[in-house]
């Protein structure tokens, strides 16, 4: 596996320090940036309010993070990152219901009654990070292996068709298909357990 597939996703975030690391939040931004729009959209915020929300999360993690990885008791990546969006959306939506309510149209004392609970919401965070490490990691991968190997495991792992079907539709022989599955199989798990481990632990 070429070196840039192995390198842990825990150094992400310690190379985040450096502003100036553009591969760095180059990265960040492709994997997270899809998780806090979801969950803006989530919060019922427009399109264009929700790329804002991207823009302001990524500018508070590059203002926070140093300050977050020098806590001895900091919690997981993910946790930390989500409270952050979690906050920027409420903050704007409180705002926004401020200028609503100059003109009568909302009540900005009911709106927390009308956000998505705590323990929803980051259960929905988490399943959305979970498939955008999969989609980031799918196409690293896709990229250093061959065509006929990504549509081996594909059809057989991700459409869950027969591996003797496969086999037969593309040309190959049955244990082709298995050595072909087996090692992409291999390469996702590393990269999707690096970033898992990323989520869930402190660093």
């Amino acid at each position: 596996m070429p070196p840039s597939l192995l390198d842990t996703r825990a150094s992400l975030v310690l190379r985040l320090r450096d502003q100036a690391d553009v591969a760095a939040w180059d990265e960040f931004v492709e994997v997270y940036a899809p998780v806090v729009f979801r969950l803006a959209i989530r919060h019922r915020l427009q399109p264009a309010d929700a790329e804002d929300m991207v823009q302001e999360v990524a500018i508070s993690v590059a203002g926070s993070v140093v300050k977050w990885l020098e806590q001895e008791n900091r919690g997981s990546f993910r946790a930390w990152l989500f409270v952050i969006a979690r906050n920027r959306v409420i903050d704007f939506l409180r705002k926004q219901s401020r200028r609503d309510a100059l003109d009568g149209i909302t009540d900005v004392d009911g709106l927390a009654e009308d956000l998505p609970a705590d323990d929803e919401i980051s259960s929905v965070f988490g399943l959305e990070y979970r498939r955008e490490v999969f989609r980031w990691a799918s196409e690293r991968v896709r990229s250093v292996v061959s065509e006929s190997s990504w549509k081996a495991f594909w059809l057989t792992s991700v459409e869950d068709r027969p591996i003797s079907e496969v086999a037969e539709e593309l040309g190959q022989s049955v244990g082709s298909v298995y050595i072909a599955r087996s090692r992409i199989m291999k390469r996702l798990q590393g990269l999707v357990g690096q970033y898992e481990e990323l989520a869930n632990d402190s660093l």
